[in-house]
């Protein structure tokens, strides 16, 4: 129960909803508890030649308990099971807030079926113990509270007898409760595996087919969906074996009232009316019993999730908001500097970035070149901090990085990252994406300025065309161009483009590059490209390799200096003389 005690602030937020729901329960068992009491007035009575009228109000008098009994279970369920379900969808709210707030770092070491699996199955698991697990936990403790003084009022000894068999009932719900958390551990363990699984090729389903891996990826996936049978199968024995025993127990009471209220009876210390009320509050008492094993059930399955929702919950992002942030620092201006910057993504690993010392100035216009892994992604990725300088000074208009809040930060930053996303909406809601009122002027600026407004225009519903998953419906080209008209919408001081031209033909590349020249002019700009000729106009030009900044200059000078810069230049102009022939 020591995760489950994480539940205890949302339970607070609901607690005059839970105070009437307890409240109903009393009032339902109160009126259930009672009726066999009317029962045993009207066997003793029936002994002794009970008229026909009076048991008719005996009837009358039954079915208008178990009537008002039923009202306020139905009650029950209007309110204890919403309140379930009211905390379950703070719960998922909760865990998807703190899951966005999570740093890069968190997503590389945590899959997206796992934490599809938390959001579904197990905050699912958590809301069962909320609504159904706190409902018949209150139903059990009052009606056995109720069963047994209503036992004891009838006959003291007896009731001794007839609990005998409890002790035996709590220890077994005890191993077979331990046993069924840890199974249930290991199925949604699993269950976290296959989500993974579907999701991965689900998403990657264009790299399935083109590689004819259908099959393969269909008994990759058998296998896994057969371990996690197994392991439902597994539980569910455990479970199978509760229901019985907690019959055969709660049978052997029954047995042992019969025989010793029988004894009673013919010695006359007992009526027949009041061994029938024995016997039903007995059968009143069945459920609660067998429902416990149940409740257990749904305790040790929500504590199991709970324990891996806690683990998110307790989670901090290594990036965030320090002591230190100077709301005041608004607007950021758009000069970057970095000072001796070496950087690396853990401990075990070597340094991606080393000794880097570079000053942009605001308003210029920086290129950045260089062979496949040689950082140039890396670099940009901590000027928003999306990763975390640990050594060396991170500088924007003199101040360090760590002392802009992330809002003003992030949304003074325009980036098109290498990977392009757009969402399952119309392409205008993805090009006005970090603004909530846009205006749609603005949306179709963006749009001309990167060359997406005449492939939009040719669509039938236009802006309002809708996107399948990750932009299905759009060519590479189109979705690189769709995310540039994204970042020039934000209209920030600093506009990062990253392999952003990679999908795009060099004619329509250079007509971009001319459309964002006048909106470069008020923002600092760093555009990484493998193509030179992306790079060949702008301001200065660094070249990165093996993690450090081996040349800079502009495209003339470098072309000079006759090193990585030139090389690849000269090799790129081979290249299209090559296609041109």
């Amino acid at each position: 129960m020591i995760y489950l005690r994480c539940l205890i602030p949302y339970l607070k937020v609901y607690k005059k909803k839970l105070f009437l729901g307890f409240l109903v329960i009393a009032m339902s068992a109160i009126f259930t508890n009672l009726i066999p009491l009317v029962i045993s007035k009207a066997v003793d009575d029936i002994k002794a030649h009970l008229a026909y009228g009076l048991l008719w109000q005996y009837a009358s008098l039954t079915v208008l308990l178990a009537l008002i009994s039923g009202f306020f279970l139905f009650l029950t369920r209007q309110t204890i099971i919403i309140v379930s379900r009211e905390i379950e969808n703070d719960l998922r709210n909760d865990f998807l807030g703190h899951i966005l707030i999570q740093d890069m770092r968190y997503f590389h070491y945590h899959p997206t079926g796992e934490i599809m699996a938390l959001a579904t199955n197990d905050i699912s698991a958590v809301r069962n113990f909320l609504g159904p697990g706190i409902m018949y936990t209150s139903e059990t403790i009052v009606n056995f509270i109720l069963a047994i003084s209503f036992m004891i009022s009838l006959n003291f000894e007896l009731t001794l007898v007839a609990v005998l068999p409890i002790p035996l009932i709590s220890y077994a719900v005890y191993k077979i409760g331990k046993s069924i958390n840890h199974k249930f551990e290991l199925v949604q363990e699993q269950f976290s595996v296959l989500t993974t699984k579907a999701q991965e090729n689900l998403s990657g389903i264009k790299v399935v087919k083109a590689y004819v891996r259908e099959n393969s990826e269909i008994e990759s996936f058998r296998r896994l969906s057969l371990d996690y049978m197994k392991k439902n199968l597994k539980l569910a024995k455990v479970q199978s074996f509760s229901f019985p025993m907690m019959f055969l127990l709660t049978g052997f009471s029954v047995m042992i009232v019969l025989f010793v209220g029988g004894n009673k009876i013919i010695n006359e210390v007992m009526t027949i009316g009041e061994l029938t009320a024995f016997i039903i509050y007995l059968g009143l008492l069945t459920w609660p019993i067998i429902s416990l094993g149940w409740i257990i059930n749904l305790t040790q399955r929500a504590e199991a999730s709970m324990k891996r929702l806690c683990e998110v919950f307790d989670n901090r992002p290594s990036i965030e908001d320090s002591s230190s942030i100077t709301n005041s620092i608004i607007p950021i201006k758009g000069e970057i500097e970095f000072k001796n910057v070496n950087f690396r993504y853990s401990k075990e690993l070597p340094f991606v970035l080393k000794d880097i010392n570079l000053k942009i100035n605001s308003g210029e216009t920086l290129g950045i070149i260089g062979h496949t892994g040689s950082g140039k992604t890396t670099l940009v990725n901590l000027i928003p901090r999306l990763f975390e300088v640990k050594e060396g000074e991170l500088l924007i208009g003199g101040k360090d990085i760590k002392t802009f809040p992330f809002k003003s930060l992030r949304t003074s930053i325009g980036y098109v990252p290498q990977e392009t996303f757009l969402f399952s909406e119309t392409i205008e809601n993805n090009i006005a994406y970090s603004e909530q009122n846009f205006e749609k002027d603005k949306v179709i600026q963006a749009s001309q300025i990167s060359q997406i407004y005449k492939d939009v225009d040719n669509f039938p519903k236009r802006f309002e065309t809708l996107l399948g998953e990750r932009g299905i419906n759009l060519s590479g080209g189109q979705k690189q161009r769709t995310s540039i008209a994204r970042a020039i919408l934000a209209d920030p001081k600093i506009l990062i483009l990253d392999d952003a031209f990679s999908a795009v033909d060099t004619y329509t590349e250079e007509e971009i590059l001319n459309g964002l020249k006048e909106i470069m002019e008020r923002r600092t700009a760093i555009l990484i490209s493998h193509r030179v000729s992306t790079l060949k106009n702008s301001d200065r030009i660094i070249v990165l390799s093996d993690g450090m900044i081996a040349e800079t200059g502009s495209h003339e000078s470098l072309i000079q200096q006759e090193g990585i810069y030139a090389d690849i230049y000269f090799k790129q102009l081979l290249e299209e003389e090559l296609k041109e022939l």
